[in-house]
């Protein structure tokens, strides 16, 4: 038998852990079940949104309860690795600016320690 793909991994950045695991019981089983979908190369479950504006490669799930929208962030999976940006909910059709700020920095940050580590692979 062949070896099956590892599985990715799965980075939270900033809180966004806190944050979905904040959520209620039905949203985070929602939202943990697409992202195990993405872990071992699936289409997720829930729906999902290209988020260009954040920037290349970056998706958001989209859930919702009667209550309100929910949404993880997360940058596809890059050397074996899906990196959640940013977990949030919002009431209104258009997601606030500032968590569009918030999943660009986040996203900069992941960029800048994926160049220090090719770098640094390189030099070793």
């Amino acid at each position: 038998m062949r070896g099956h793909d590892q599985a990715a991994e799965i980075h939270f950045e900033g809180d966004s852990l806190e944050v979905l695991s904040s959520f209620s019981d039905e949203i985070k089983r929602a939202l943990g079940f697409s992202l195990r979908q993405l872990q071992i190369g699936r289409e997720p479950t829930s729906r999902t949104r290209s988020m260009n504006s954040i920037g290349a490669g970056v998706y958001e799930l989209k859930e919702a309860d009667e209550r309100t929208w929910y949404r993880a962030i997360y940058l596809s999976k890059v050397a074996n690795t899906i990196y959640v940006l940013h977990c949030f909910e919002k009431s209104s059709r258009k997601t606030d600016r500032r968590d569009i700020e918030l999943a660009r920095q986040r996203l900069k940050r992941v960029m800048q320690r994926l160049q220090e580590q090719s770098t640094h692979e390189k030099r070793g």
